[in-house]
């Protein structure tokens, strides 16, 4: 019979832990994670070896998947990037992926004719993941791992699989069952247990694992879990699957429960649950306190394919080959009957069924163009959401490149990165876009937020006003979950407008006098696609907006075939839609950089290739030109642009490249293409940013995937300016608050390292 324990409130969890020790569990021969790290000296055999390996690294990753192959085709090649970089990764895969318990490419008859044995499959889909782990990490499929039955919680157990020529390299399978269907509603499903459609979801014992019986998980404990080993990691970085996801053009999946109603969805439902739990968990860390920041990031799943290829073909034809393993198509040996691989994904991943996931890595959150900004003074503030709130960095001093901070500026479980705008006076405001997690009288929802300066602290650091709810475009907290990241523009007059992509894929604004006094959600005309009908409704979330130096308010947005553009006919005037771009199809978000004399420059990549195009639009020609097409360097995601200088005469593009790291180029403003691409050596989450101090010199800003930040300045102004060593701000145990005692620590003194 299954084993469901009573559940434990997380205080007698503690408890039960004996204050956090790591133990060995009578009789079980199982190493017991509960609670915090036990000290080294307590920890024994392979605890203290695994221990030791992650001790004292700047960085730590963890990866929260649905199935065994999702890690591989929507986070590479993020994933293997800090796998070769040697900090710590640890993926826990929440099901067992079971599917119908066939291994084979066959479809249809072929397929039906294999016996079901889900404990095989699911086996075999382990084998293949660790062996793909193992080539990112020691270039063997065959490297020996280690396999324990763990606790993560009293009474419950899950595998953990280690490499054993990197410890500081895990698998954890926690073997829940899966949905078995993308979309058809289940309420023996990780979706049913979040909705409460069922009360507990049994696991399923893959063949041959070291888990003693099948549990049953209430929806507190699959959350708990997941908080028990962010605990034990305390990851710099957190990597999830889409919480977001967009709904397709079809019709509602039937059911007769009421509580698994829903749209349909792109995505499958595993894949958007176990985001959902992994938010919930990380909630919970966070509201417990921990010792480092954590970065969060959250991958787009099957939608991917239907919309445009994002990567190169090297970058793809790497993740084909991983897959490839993952996939058996080697048809190595593992020792498992089992099964060494997944046969349904086998050799095809980069040309056949899902080459189109294999093609692209996409980001939920399409990174923000404007979170590096001048104070009045000059100085310059950096910001950034860390641990689901929003954290600031100020210069000290004009120009001399030392960052106070980070210091916390409120809000909750906000994702993505900050768009901050400046008013006339010099007063900044923020937005940002928050979950609200489903509790008793309050539903899973959506919404934007805002925050205005009101003054400067006595340690020179911004001070802004509560968080402002501004809600989302769509009432409906269903639709609302599909809002998108917001990009602002201030007019002349002090009005900010915001703008964010809605449920139907229009775009929806408000706009308020001075940052106040919001009007209410309306929405910008429709673009139209000409041609072939456009496989995704409307736009694509990664738009930007700026004002122009004559006044005028521009919106740029993708679609999965062109880029659309609105333009307001005079100042103060709303945006309308302008004609057709003619551009080459984009990749992904849009950045819009204005010149002088009116003109405005958009910076992007281009689908299938990934190279970085720069387009120009000037009132006089009345429509935009392809200016350049930089040198390839892979990557993907938003490229930030920005002009700098006094007057503004130098333009500058930062974006990350195939190696995940930063690349940058300068160029003349009045000349087409920018110089050769330069290499910033600093791994990092989320668009770059770039700004200006007050002699004009460009500044570039990441935050590092340590969850620092990290910043270089021109030595001098101008195209040809070289760029000096780049500093980091070295981490505290918690962000302090501005002008007040930290939430979890003090304000410390700003610090600085070469």
């Amino acid at each position: 019979m299954p084993t469901h324990p009573p559940r434990m409130s997380r205080r007698r969890l503690l408890q039960a832990a004996g204050g956090g020790a790591a133990a060995v569990t009578a009789g079980a021969g199982v190493l017991a994670w509960l609670g915090p790290p036990a000290p080294l000296s307590q920890a024994t055999g392979t605890a203290l070896e695994r221990e030791a390996a992650a001790s004292g690294a700047d960085q730590a990753f963890l990866h929260v998947i649905a199935h065994a192959d999702d890690s591989l085709y929507f986070m590479n090649p993020a994933l293997e990037q800090s796998v070769r970089g040697g900090a710590r990764s640890v993926t826990v895969c929440l099901t067992g992926g079971e599917s119908d318990g066939r291994n084979t490419a066959e479809h249809g008859r072929g397929a039906r004719l294999l016996p079901r044995d889900r404990p095989a499959f699911a086996r075999a889909r382990t084998n293949g993941l660790r062996a793909a782990h193992a080539v990112m990490a020691t270039g063997d499929p065959l490297s020996p791992w280690d396999v324990e039955a763990v606790s993560l919680l009293p009474g419950f157990q899950v595998e953990i699989q280690t490499l054993r020529a990197a410890p500081h390299h895990q698998l954890v399978f926690m073997e829940l069952m899966e949905a078995r269907t993308v979309s058809e509603p289940r309420a023996r499903s990780l979706r049913g247990l979040w909705l409460g459609a069922t009360d507990v979801l049994p696991t399923l014992r893959p063949e041959g694992t070291p888990v003693q019986r099948v549990f049953e998980y209430t929806r507190e404990q699959v959350t708990e879990s997941l908080t028990a080993l962010l605990e034990r990691v305390r990851p710099t970085v957190v990597r999830t699957l889409d919480p977001n996801a967009v709904h397709a053009p079809h019709e509602p999946p039937h059911t007769g429960d009421p509580k698994l109603r829903g749209p349909a969805y792109y995505d499958h439902q595993d894949h958007i649950a176990s985001a959902y739990f992994a938010q919930a968990a990380l909630a919970d860390y966070w509201e417990r306190g921990h010792g480092r920041p954590t970065v969060v990031e959250n991958y787009v799943g099957y939608e991917a394919a239907v919309l445009p290829n994002n990567v190169d073909r090297e970058t793809a034809r790497r993740k084909g080959e991983l897959l490839s393993v993952y996939g058996w198509a080697d048809g190595r040996d593992c020792g498992d009957r089992a099964g060494c691989g997944d046969r349904k994904v086998g050799g095809s991943a980069f040309d056949g069924w899902s080459r189109d996931w294999t093609r692209s890595t996409r980001l939920r959150a399409p990174g923000s163009n404007s979170w590096l900004r001048p104070l009045k003074d000059g100085r310059l503030a950096a910001f950034a959401v860390l641990d689901g709130t929003a954290v600031c960095w100020a210069e000290t001093a004009t120009g001399n490149g030392t960052f106070s901070g980070p210091h916390v500026l409120g809000g909750a479980l906000l994702q993505g990165q900050i768009h901050a705008v400046s008013h006339p006076g010099g007063a900044l405001q923020l937005f940002a876009t928050r979950t609200v997690l489903p509790a008793r009288n309050r539903a899973h929802r959506r919404e934007l937020l805002t925050a205005l300066q009101t003054g400067t602290a006595r340690n020179g650091v911004p001070v802004f006003g509560a968080w402002e709810p501004l809600g989302s475009p769509d009432a409906d907290p269903v639709r609302s979950l599909e809002t998108g990241y917001p990009a602002a523009a201030v007019d002349r007059e002090g009005t900010v407008h915001v703008f964010v992509r809605d449920w139907l894929g229009g775009i929806g604004y408000r706009s308020g006098a001075h940052g106040r006094d919001w009007s209410l959600w309306r929405r910008l005309e429709p673009p139209v696609d000409a041609g072939t009908p456009a496989r995704v409704t409307g736009v694509v979330d990664g738009l930007d907006a700026c004002a122009d130096s004559d006044g005028l308010i521009h919106v740029a947005a993708p679609s999965d075939r062109a880029v659309h553009h609105w333009v307001s006919k005079e100042p103060g005037e709303i945006p309308l839609l302008a004609g057709g771009t003619g551009l080459p199809g984009p990749a992904g978000p849009v950045s819009l950089a204005p010149l002088g004399g009116g003109a405005v420059r958009l910076a992007y990549r281009q689908s299938a290739t990934a190279r970085v195009l720069v387009a120009e639009w000037r009132p006089a020609a009345g429509g935009w030109r392809l200016a350049a097409r930089c040198e390839p360097v892979g990557g993907y995601g938003r490229v930030a642009a920005a002009a700098v200088g006094k007057p503004a005469r130098t333009l500058v593009l930062a974006a990350l490249d195939g190696a995940g790291l930063l690349r940058y180029a300068l160029g003349e403003a009045d000349q087409d293409a920018p110089g050769r691409w330069l290499t910033g050596q600093v791994p990092h989450s989320g668009a770059a940013a770039i700004g200006q101090d007050t002699d004009g010199r460009a500044v570039l800003a990441v935050l590092g995937n340590d969850g620092r930040l990290h910043a270089a300045r021109q030595r001098d102004a101008g195209a040809d300016g070289a760029f000096q060593e780049w500093t980091v701000q070295a981490r505290r145990g918690q962000p302090g608050r501005t002008g007040q005692p930290g939430r979890r620590g003090q304000p410390g003194s700003p610090e600085r390292t070469g």
